[in-house]
């Protein structure tokens, strides 16, 4: 199931988070000035960053992908399916690893954690970004609508596309255990900025320039 879901993952994800949004603003900028380098905290399978990497191929730039997950299973699977994107794996948690990086960010991670747990992730985040590097933390906006929209959308996909996977039954409880725009910013310092985006979703931002501290 586990297999089934990652290989899905990027379908997925490039329906509800919009990576070319992200890599349009927050990495392509960067890349333009040189070679970048980016932490994908939380990676998983690393559909992420396998479709930044073809993103940065495709305009011909260059960075070090770097995809960081405390999943043994998850990185082994992700180094297997690499299909040549070069990315570098590491199975550990963004305790255990160096910077500097341009860009650091996370897809779907904040509503996993605990209030201890997050507060690490962003000390973690700011101590690992370069001089004039940002941060991404982006994950869903929980509403009734969104909850009642993707279990509608997904029920068709139940016994097929998605079929011995973990996508829809987690996705539900995804959206039950996010935030909203106002919990994010009450949960956070002072310097991060919260952004609402759509379909459903919120971004968390720092900048060494937005910062206040």
């Amino acid at each position: 199931m586990l297999e089934r879901t990652y290989l899905r993952f990027g379908a997925v994800n490039r329906l509800v988070s919009r990576p070319g949004l992200l890599y349009r603003r927050d990495i392509r900028p960067q890349a333009r000035r040189g070679r970048i380098r980016i932490l994908d905290i939380g990676a998983g399978g690393g559909d992420l960053c396998r479709d930044i990497a073809a993103r940065l191929r495709r305009d011909r730039l260059t960075a070090e992908i770097t995809a960081l997950d405390p999943d043994e299973r998850a990185i082994t699977w992700a180094r297997t399916h690499d299909r040549g994107a070069g990315i570098r794996y590491v199975d550990g948690v963004s305790t255990d690893i160096d910077g500097p990086f341009d860009v650091v960010l996370s897809n779907h991670v904040l509503h996993h954690l605990t209030a201890a747990e997050l507060s690490a992730l962003l000390e973690d985040s700011v101590r690992l970004t370069a001089p004039g590097g940002r941060v991404v933390h982006r994950d869903i906006a929980r509403s009734r609508i969104a909850h009642l929209l993707f279990a509608a959308a997904t029920l068709p996909f139940a016994r097929n596309l998605l079929a011995g996977s973990f996508i829809r039954a987690d996705g539900l409880t995804s959206i039950r255990r996010s935030y909203t725009a106002r919990e994010l910013a009450a949960a956070v310092p002072p310097g991060w900025i919260v952004r609402r985006g759509v379909p459903f979703r919120l971004e968390l931002r720092w900048r060494r320039s937005d910062a206040r501290s």
